[in-house]
């Protein structure tokens, strides 16, 4: 099956055009853990990914890919944070100028993190239409290219080789769990999922307060969350028209997990292991820990999205 022209050669490819500029991130595990969960775990820790999460993949990808077809002057996106840093990072990587619309209730620290990329910050409304519009009024003003944090096929490839690069150490996995929010990390690992490890069942863990890819999984329409409330601040964004359909073929399910077994997790992940882990990197392990007597004795891998916390403002 063939979702929008990525086939497995063209990820090979993807992956190969994007090894220059970011980190090949480490695969660790914990023998305490395993003790506690009775499976054998394997965390994919893109909390040591450059910029600190997963997207920059999808960013560098998506820039490369303009670049093959454009002269463009700068790139626009939307997002919170961790995208936010990403393209902000690969766009300076290329020599282009980046604009970055983030909420006004965005983590300062991520802000700042922004201009030190490179990237140009510009505040609106903490609402998607506010964000949309912002974008729109940038990419008008300046002629600069618009880059969809998640909703955006050359992203989507660019996150798929986050699992590819799993798959490459781990061929015998009989799990993945995998964070999802607009669902470019977990559609694209779905798709490697397919094409590298056919045999994995793999499962997407959400917030309970921002369910919608649970909720739109479920009944089979794609339903957008109004008004997240979680401290996973990564996981706030819903589906995609592009996101939703890979999911809705090819994950196994969605497990939802409450707001204290998040922080219970990430206290957890970091008293054991050390590792610093965002709200929306634990709740994969949330949802892990929340199915232990379904995965007991199986090999099961976890994506830890990315390790970008606000230290002023911990959950616990």
């Amino acid at each position: 099956m063939i979702f929008y022209d990525i086939t497995k050669e063209r990820l090979i490819d993807v992956q190969k055009q994007i090894t220059p500029f970011i980190h090949k991130t480490s695969i660790i595990h914990s023998t305490q853990i395993d003790a506690l969960t009775e499976t054998k775990l394997f965390f994919k820790c893109e909390s040591f990914q450059k910029t600190g999460s997963f997207k920059i993949r999808g960013a560098t990808n998506a820039i490369i890919n303009l670049c093959k077809h454009k002269n463009p002057s700068g790139v626009v996106t939307h997002s919170s944070g961790n995208f936010a840093q990403a393209l902000a990072k690969a766009a300076n990587n290329f020599g282009l100028q980046s604009w970055i619309i983030m909420p006004t209730n965005a983590t300062q620290s991520k802000k700042e993190a922004v201009v030190n990329y490179g990237g140009t910050v510009v505040e609106c409304e903490p609402t998607l239409e506010a964000r949309e519009k912002s974008a729109d009024l940038i990419c008008q003003k300046t002629g600069a290219e618009f880059i969809h944090p998640y909703n955006q096929v050359e992203v989507i490839e660019g996150q798929a080789t986050c699992a590819m690069e799993l798959f490459n150490e781990l061929n015998d996995l009989d799990y993945l769990f995998v964070p999802v929010g607009g669902g470019g990390l977990l559609s694209g690992s779905a798709i490697a999922t397919q094409f590298f490890s056919p045999k994995t069942k793999i499962f997407g863990a959400e917030p309970l307060g921002a369910n919608d890819c649970y909720r739109s999984f479920h009944s089979g329409t794609l339903i957008p969350m109004e008004k997240p409330q979680t401290i996973a601040d990564g996981l706030r964004t819903s589906l995609g028209s592009l996101t939703f359909p890979i999911i809705q073929h090819l994950v196994n399910d969605i497990i939802t997990v409450e707001e204290d077994e998040i922080i219970q997790a990430m206290k957890l992940f970091w008293s054991r292991t050390k590792v610093i882990i965002e709200p929306s990197s634990a709740v994969a392990f949330a949802a892990v820990l929340k199915s232990k007597n379904s995965i007991a004795g199986k090999r099961v891998g976890v994506i830890l999205s990315g390790g970008n916390v606000d230290l002023n403002n911990l959950p616990f």
